[in-house]
């Protein structure tokens, strides 16, 4: 006779979901290291060499920017349409006072959440938080591409950068925002990475897992 299953395996995250969040997890890795170099090049390509540091770095920089860009604008889509509302049921614990309450209270470690969705709704609002950060720092990343590359996608976009450069005071309060939303993206990560693995430790399910196999296996409890 088998013995009776200790864990339950439930279906949380779709392969669009995992594919889009690991690959925009590299895009933002390759970002902040090629936008830190590009404000700060420390490495000086010798004299008569083809090899153009500056321009390899900033191809990179221009390429996952794109890569970014898409990524955000198809995950906006796949939380409104996407027939896994997983990510949208969580939207009924942001507007519970009593889900908020648990849900503080479990980091607490005062009792366990108990989610609608696969959010918790403190999670749900970073998350809502980091992917309009994800948007303002892809349009702005757009308007400084439109403001060096007149052809093209520069020149399509030509029109409303320059509105929205003149709306932001110039091109260098806009480089000086878009370089704080950098920053708000590598404390993110930090957070998010530390979090994530405490929640699976705290919470006893597969936190980090999760995101890699798209199951998430707790005890029937939980």
């Amino acid at each position: 006779m088998s013995k009776p299953a200790t864990h339950t395996r439930d279906f949380i995250f779709t392969p669009a979901i995992r594919i889009f969040h690991w690959l925009r997890a590299l895009a933002i890795l390759v970002l902040v290291i090629t936008g830190f170099y590009i404000s700060w090049p420390f490495l000086v390509a010798p004299e008569n060499n083809d090899i153009q540091v500056q321009s390899y770095i900033r191809f990179a920089h221009l390429v996952f920017g794109f890569v970014l860009t898409a990524i955000t604008l198809v995950r906006f889509y796949l939380f409104f349409f996407s027939r896994n509302d997983i990510e949208r049921r969580s939207f009924r614990d942001v507007m519970s006072i009593t889900s908020w309450i648990k849900n503080l209270k479990s980091y607490l470690w005062m009792g366990h959440l108990n989610k609608a969705g696969v959010y918790g709704p403190l999670q749900f609002m970073t998350y809502v938080a980091i992917s309009f950060m994800a948007l303002a720092i892809c349009i702005t990343g757009l308007v400084l591409y439109a403001n060096v590359y007149h052809l093209g996608m520069g020149g399509i976009l030509w029109d409303v950068s320059a509105w929205i450069t003149e709306l932001a005071g110039g091109l260098a309060p806009l480089r000086i925002w878009h370089h704080y939303l950098t920053w708000a993206f590598v404390i993110f990560v930090v957070v998010h990475v530390y979090m994530a693995v405490w929640s699976g430790i705290r919470f006893k399910h597969n936190s980090v897992d999760s995101i890699v196999s798209g199951y998430d296996y707790h005890k029937p409890h939980h």
